[in-house]
Order: C-alpha cells, then sequence, then structure tokens
C-alpha cells in the first residue's frame, strides 16, 4: 500500500483498542518514510451507548453521556505510545479542552504528533442539542462551550494542525429516527470553508491566513499530498479554490453530497430570515 502512494492509516472511526496494537504499528509504520498512523481517540468502556457529551445538558434530556474522559484517556496514551517509539501519529477529531492541551504538550516535547477538529466542534456545542436534533448527534459528541473555545484556541495557536470536516452523510429516514436510534455524523463538506470563515474570521479568532492553511496546506502537509497545498508556481498542478469571502449564500437543497441539507446549519439564521445561514460565505 505504501508503494501505491497510501502514506495514511487509520482505524476509521474505531479506535485502536489497546496499547500493544499501536505500539505494534506505529514500529511497523517507522520502516517506511513519512507514514502516518491516525486514531480515533475513544476509549469504549467510557463511551459506550452514550448519546452526547455527559454534562448538564445529557442529565436534563434524559440522554446517556460520553464523557470528554473517553477522548482523553486514550489520546494520553498514543502520546505516550508516540513517544515511545518516534512514529509520526495524527490525532482526529479532538473534542476537548483537555486533549487540546495535551497535544499542545507533546508537541512542547518533540513528540511527532498532529491533529485535527471537524467544523461543527468550532462551531456548535451541547447547548445546541436541547431541541434532539439527530443532525447534530456526531461521534465524538459536542462538548461545552468551554471545549469549544480551547478547540478554537487549539487551531489558533497551531496546536491543532488542520481543520477537517469528518464528513458522514446518512440516509434521512436514519437521522429522522429517536435521538438514540440515529446513527451519529453529519456532513460538513459544503459548508466547511463558510463556517471557518462566519464564525472565527469574521469574528477575529483566526486570520484568513491561518484558516486557509488549516483547511488546505496543513492537511495536504499531514497527509504527504505533494499534489495539493503547495506553491502557486510553474509546473505544478493549478488545484485551487476561488471564493469571495463578503459574499453570502443560502443553504438550502440540493447538495451535491448524498445526504440532505442539515436543519442545524439553516437554523443559524441571521436577519431574521430562517433560510439564511449566518455560517455560510460562498466558497
Amino acid at each position: 500500500m505504501v508503494e501505491a502512494g497510501v502514506r495514511m492509516f487509520s482505524d476509521d472511526g474505531k479506535c485502536v483498542p489497546t496499547a500493544r496494537l499501536l505500539r505494534n504499528a506505529l514500529v511497523y509504520a517507522r520502516a517506511f518514510d513519512d507514514v502516518v498512523i491516525a486514531d480515533h481517540c475513544e476509549d469504549a468502556s467510557l463511551a459506550e451507548n452514550g448519546q452526547m457529551h455527559e454534562g448538564f445538558h445529557s442529565y436534563s434530556l434524559g440522554l446517556r453521556g460520553q464523557p470528554a474522559e473517553a477522548e482523553e484517556v486514550i489520546v494520553a496514551r498514543d502520546v505516550a505510545i508516540a513517544r515511545m517509539t518516534g512514529t509520526r501519529l495524527h490525532i482526529c477529531h479532538l473534542s476537548s479542552a483537555r486533549s487540546v492541551e495535551l497535544v499542545r504538550r507533546a508537541k512542547a516535547e518533540g513528540i511527532r504528533v498532529t491533529a485535527e477538529v471537524t467544523p461543527h466542534h468550532l462551531v456548535f456545542t451541547d447547548d445546541d442539542l436541547v431541541t434532539y436534533d439527530t443532525d447534530l448527534k456526531v461521534n465524538p459528541p459536542l462538548r461545552s462551550p468551554e471545549d469549544r473555545d480551547a478547540l478554537r484556541a487549539g487551531v489558533a495557536d497551531g496546536t491543532i494542525d488542520a481543520i477537517a470536516t469528518d464528513h458522514a452523510p446518512h440516509a434521512v429516514e436514519e437521522k429522522e429516527a429517536e435521538f438514540d436510534q440515529s446513527p451519529p455524523g453529519t456532513i460538513g463538506l459544503e459548508t466547511a470553508l463558510a463556517a471557518v470563515l462566519t464564525e472565527l474570521v469574521e469574528p477575529g479568532v483566526l486570520t484568513l491566513v491561518r484558516a486557509l492553511e488549516a483547511l488546505s496546506t496543513a492537511p495536504a502537509r499531514i497527509l504527504g499530498a505533494s499534489e495539493h497545498g503547495g506553491p502557486i508556481e510553474s509546473g505544478r498542478p493549478a488545484n485551487l479554490v476561488v471564493f469571495d469571502p463578503g459574499s453570502e449564500w443560502v443553504v438550502e437543497a440540493p447538495f451535491t453530497s448524498k445526504s440532505r441539507t442539515p436543519r442545524s446549519w439553516v437554523r443559524r439564521s441571521v436577519g431574521g430570515s430562517s433560510t439564511r445561514c449566518s455560517a455560510a460565505r460562498s466558497p
């Protein structure tokens, strides 16, 4: 697979179950140049049957919670094994403030770790689940406003390298089930740039340059995708996106994605309009 050009190997949403298995994978990956192991950090024994972030809202809504510690104990484990092996480790979709701090400390030690966060974790919190909106049932779950603010700060200072959508479309009938029966996941490809520009760049949380780096050149660097995210120069592929950061657009069907427009984005309205999305700038 490496010879065919694969540079990242992931558990794809199922946490590497043991430290020994992760160590074996990292040691094996060390034999190849620039190969990175990516992990979905979630302790199954703590996260089992969790429907949302464990806290005030999970108790008030009567939904089983998933504590932030379910992520944090695995981030700590993974960082320790990455230190032991010296191999590149990428941590997928961080969601908690303490996870950000663990990555920050690891980088300060010189451990070869990178991390990402999703647009929905940068925008929404568990406060937004009070209406039982299944479009916002994701894994890892949306956490507290304090966690969201820490994630934003982590992107701003470079602790979190990249913004990645974790795009996960589902059929309408799946998402319209009862909250505990609905599968986790939301779509995000077509609103990612819009959300970041509106919710982070416009308020001054991120500079435009940092936002675009997190969405483009940083992911390409982590993946070793030389045909993406490089300088604009003669002889290189012109893989470009042109957008107007000052224009507004309405989030509405049809999306290019196989899934429908998420209700959650539509409800983030401005100017009294229920269809104009405040988290939408035209890509």
